[in-house]
């Protein structure tokens, strides 16, 4: 047929010739109403058939997506954001059940508020200095701390007790209080059935019986803390406590409470849900009554202490006194003394970034679980996040988790390069934090587990830097570099990244470093989001999703 016939057939024969399934598809020519009606029919049970193959592979694509499940680790020393990168995950993946639990966090809000302010009445105090001029005939090469927010003197330097706070009676007696409240709060956050986790926060000097201690009664600076008549909680010396004297440095530790710690098979948020604490309903607006209105609620004692906390806080002596012994609170978890006012108030709620900050330690594995979204691309996987304790003594625990892992996230907080940790005084943060690190990606056991590395606190590092703190008084080795916060940070990325290229077992592995501020909620919802989607794509070889 030539061209011009091809342009006067009708449309249904032009189509069977320019295209080979149409073709195949037309009736046969001549076709009776009964074999219609029988080919109708065999067609429309073809497609019945194919439609149930779609429905089950589709089906069967769902089943294997609900089997999935992504494991992520949390692994970094204690204090390096590993509660808090877990919180933005809970909150960025379960806000509503986040939000819920808010008001359970205002106890430990208050608890980490107190204990600061106790870290500066024991810092300040004239038997600290009279004790650290003792323990300086002792020991004067001692350097150690037993919390991490003291500060390691550079080499050369000498600490100064000169500073004398004149209103420090005044400020012990306004503020005596607070004593019972934070005892009281403990003992509230302590599991009843673990009584060894109450005891254990409280130690003061004598435990050692130290030479100024003699026979092991309470210290003189404990009491005058406590004062006449107050609760001397009972003791519970720890395993591995050192025998020799610690110095200056440590002072405000040696007789602050340890560490409260919280088994995580204690549901102590349950203990202070809403519903809890309230008074009954309002009879006229059906609304909860505030805490505020139940007389023993916590708020109060706070709120009628807070003008000498503030007082206290601002103090230029205190300040200079603080500067003398190197204790600087702003880098520690749980500081809110710069909102004493908002944090005080009767009707102070949470937000999202308090709850953020709040540090409350636990024993054991937190484990998070969230199911990704069904409108996602990645709907019916199901992660598990876990968070182990990061102390030394935790460790040991780690192992069990890195059988199917599908990724480590590693926290490591670079603005510590002039700390020491607080179960070893006499380890520099960074330091161990570096050998947590190698000893990590060196692993055999994870050669096949992609790591996100989270260099974080970069916010207390740019301050420290800007404040004038040198990393070269600190660690030598970065010489005579320039002190800023993008040459200290690009510094850190590669003295990381080298660690891995000469250690993993696995020269394929890809390493992802981000810089982080896990509390900074909005840059860190981009990280998050960013690391979850390389896992779940497949960027990340060894997690096998896709």
């Amino acid at each position: 047929m030539n061209s011009q016939s091809a342009q006067l057939a009708p449309p249904g024969r032009r189509r069977s010739i320019s295209d080979p399934l149409s073709a195949a598809l037309l009736p046969p020519p001549n076709e009776s109403p009964e074999d219609r009606e029988k080919r109708l029919k065999a067609e429309a049970e073809a497609k019945k058939r194919s439609d149930n193959i779609d429905r089950m592979l589709r089906e069967g694509e769902r089943q294997n997506r609900r089997k999935k499940v992504v494991k992520v680790l949390l692994l970094g020393q204690s204090e390096s954001g590993k509660s808090t990168t877990l919180k933005q995950f809970q909150l960025l993946h379960a806000p509503a059940a986040f939000h819920a639990e808010r008001i359970a966090w205002r106890f430990v809000i208050y608890l980490n508020l107190l204990q600061s302010v106790r870290r500066i009445l024991e810092a300040i105090s004239p038997e600290a200095d009279a004790l650290a001029n003792g323990l300086d005939d002792l020991d004067e090469d001692d350097t150690g701390s037993t919390t991490s927010i003291i500060i390691s003197a550079p080499s050369g330097s000498s600490s100064s007790y000169g500073t004398q706070v004149p209103n420090y009676e005044s400020y012990r007696r306004r503020l005596s209080p607070l004593v019972d409240l934070e005892l009281r709060l403990i003992q509230q956050l302590s599991d009843p059935d673990d009584n060894d986790g109450f005891e254990a926060t409280h130690l003061p000097w004598s435990h050692q019986q130290q030479p100024w201690s003699p026979g092991g009664e309470i210290s003189p600076m404990s009491m005058n803390f406590y004062g006449s008549g107050q609760p001397i909680p009972k003791i519970n010396i720890p395993s591995g406590s050192r025998s020799s004297p610690a110095s200056p440095t440590s002072l405000a530790s040696m007789s602050s409470h340890q560490e409260l710690a919280v088994p995580t098979t204690f549901n102590w948020k349950k203990a202070f849900a809403l519903g809890k604490i309230q008074s009954p309903k309002n009879a006229h607006s059906g609304e909860l009554q505030g805490w505020w209105e139940d007389p023993d609620d916590p708020v109060h004692v706070l709120y009628r202490c807070a003008p000498a906390i503030t007082e206290l806080w601002r103090d230029p002596k205190v300040k200079q006194k603080l500067v003398e012994k190197r204790l600087r609170l702003e880098e520690s978890s749980g500081f809110y003394l710069d909102e004493i006012d908002r944090i005080t108030a009767k009707m102070y709620f949470p937000t999202d970034d308090d709850v953020l900050k709040a540090r409350l330690k636990t024993t054991g594995v937190v484990e998070h679980t969230f199911n990704m979204p069904k409108n996602s691309e990645f709907r019916g996987v199901e992660w598990k996040i876990y968070d182990v304790g990061g102390s030394r003594p935790q460790r040991h625990a780690w192992a069990p988790y890195f059988d199917d892992v599908n990724a480590i996230i590693f926290l490591a907080p670079i603005s510590a390069f002039d700390q020491v940790l607080a179960e070893d005084s006499s380890v520099n943060r960074l330091e161990d934090s570096m050998l947590l690190w190698k000893s990590v990606v060196s692993n055999r056991l994870l050669e096949n587990v992609n790591i996100i590395l989270f260099l974080n606190k970069c916010d207390l590092l740019k301050t420290k830097l800007e404040s004038g703190v040198r990393l070269s008084h600190h660690l030598p080795a970065y010489s005579n570099r320039p002190n800023d916060y993008e040459s200290v940070s690009k510094y850190f990325r590669n003295k990381f990244g080298a660690v891995h290229q000469s250690y993993t077992p696995n020269r394929g592995r890809e390493l992802y470093i981000h810089l982080t501020s896990v509390t900074d909620t909005r840059r860190t919802r981009v990280i998050i989001y960013n690391v979850r989607d390389m896992i779940l794509t497949g960027n990340l070889k060894s997690s096998s999703l896709m």
